[in-house]
């Protein structure tokens, strides 16, 4: 395995399993070129990405690839689950339930929808990958998301996207915890199957998990046969996540989006027992689809670094959690995270005894970057 990072931060460089490692080219050319030159003197022929604006480069350049064959999707295939809109659509039409959206082309139509709105909503983009260079070269920087309490607090922050000719969508409020379904398609049939659920997330309102837990196989049946459903739907192969957001009370799921590369909480599959970076490695490579064992279910998995960020957050500052119809208590969040450590099953997303480097250096340069804001007046505690 040959590896190459956004810079020497990169933890994955500092893994025993990593045969070299290299820092990218800042060009795209330069991208291209140093994948085409390690591979010639590698040997290696697959090529694996895990971030959209990766995959959506290796897709651009695909021809130039010389001797290697990207472990990636299609360029249709990944263009149709980035499209909020266009998976939202397919999702209703194979009965899944979905967040009432509303796209407005411009802040003269905010009146016609406002009488439908129910505060607060959130705020997101229909495709973040195609306005993040507008937005940059606007002086703005992307959100993934933003919760509005108010139409004043609303207009104001759409109007500022007014001069990009591009405004996010308005969602609306969805309680509950995250739960994700993965699965890996194969010539349309689903050959693994698994699912989790987020028990911690970074930042707290939602976002990457923190603390997740593998959920039995037989939980959410028919959710997940509409997840198969919708990825039939897509034409999809390869892995893929489908993400929830889980109202126990209701017992009621919408759906959040559609992951189509590997996901953050990728470590649980792994230790769990469910494989999909081997079965991707084995389908394409080498052409065969072996047999998957049932996964281990009650398995948990925790990120330290941004569970540490979470916690921070709840003690010191909740003002800055978006939602505020979350407002965990801090006394009992740090019960939790060290009652945690005794928990059987329970495994790290970069910690393990074997392969210690990375943990090391994931825990020095997160305090390295604290310790540099703080002095440097910006964000505050992981902020």
């Amino acid at each position: 395995m040959h590896g190459i990072a956004s810079d020497a931060t990169g933890v994955g460089l500092y893994s025993r399993y990593l045969a070299t490692g290299h820092i990218r080219s800042e060009t795209e050319d330069g991208i291209i070129q140093q994948i085409n030159t390690l591979a010639r003197q590698t040997g290696t022929t697959w090529l694996l990405a895990v971030g959209e604006s990766d995959i959506l480069l290796i897709n651009r350049r695909r021809d130039e690839l010389i001797g290697i064959t990207p472990l990636i999707p299609e360029a249709d295939e990944f263009a149709k689950v980035l499209d909020k809109q266009t998976t939202l659509a397919a999702a209703r039409s194979v009965g899944i339930i979905t967040p009432q959206s509303w796209a407005l082309d411009n802040l003269n139509d905010f009146e016609k929808i406002k009488p439908q709105l129910r505060f607060p909503v959130v705020i997101k983009w229909r495709n973040p990958h195609r306005v993040v260079r507008r937005l940059g070269k606007s002086g703005k920087t992307l959100q993934k998301y933003r919760y509005a309490y108010d139409p004043d607090e609303l207009i104001e922050y759409l109007g500022k996207f007014e001069i990009i000719g591009e405004l996010p969508l308005i969602q609306e409020y969805c309680p509950g915890y995250g739960v994700g379904q993965m699965l890996f398609l194969h010539e349309g049939k689903t050959v693994l199957r698994f699912q989790h659920r987020r028990i911690a997330e970074w930042p707290p309102e939602g976002g990457a998990s923190a603390v997740c837990e593998s959920l039995p196989i037989e939980a959410h049946n028919e959710m997940m046969a509409k997840s198969e459903a919708l990825l039939r739907l897509l034409g999809w192969s390869g892995p893929a996540m489908v993400e929830y957001r889980y109202d126990p009370e209701t017992q009621k799921a919408m759906l959040m989006e559609v992951n189509g590369r590997f996901w953050g909480s990728l470590p649980l599959a792994h230790h769990a027992g469910a494989h999909f970076v081997w079965l991707t490695l084995a389908i394409a490579a080498f052409g065969q689809v072996p047999e998957m064992r049932p996964y281990t279910p009650a398995v948990r998995c925790r990120s330290i670094v941004p569970e540490l960020k979470r916690l921070l957050r709840v003690t010191f500052h909740p003002e800055m959690i978006q939602d505020k119809m979350l407002r965990p208590s801090w006394p009992h969040e740090w019960l939790l995270f060290l009652v945690r450590y005794l928990v059987p099953r329970t495994y790290y997303y970069v910690f393990s005894f074997d392969d210690p480097r990375p943990f090391i250096m994931d825990s020095w340069l997160s305090v390295r970057r604290v310790v540099t804001r703080r002095f440097a007046g910006g964000a505050r505690y992981f902020g």
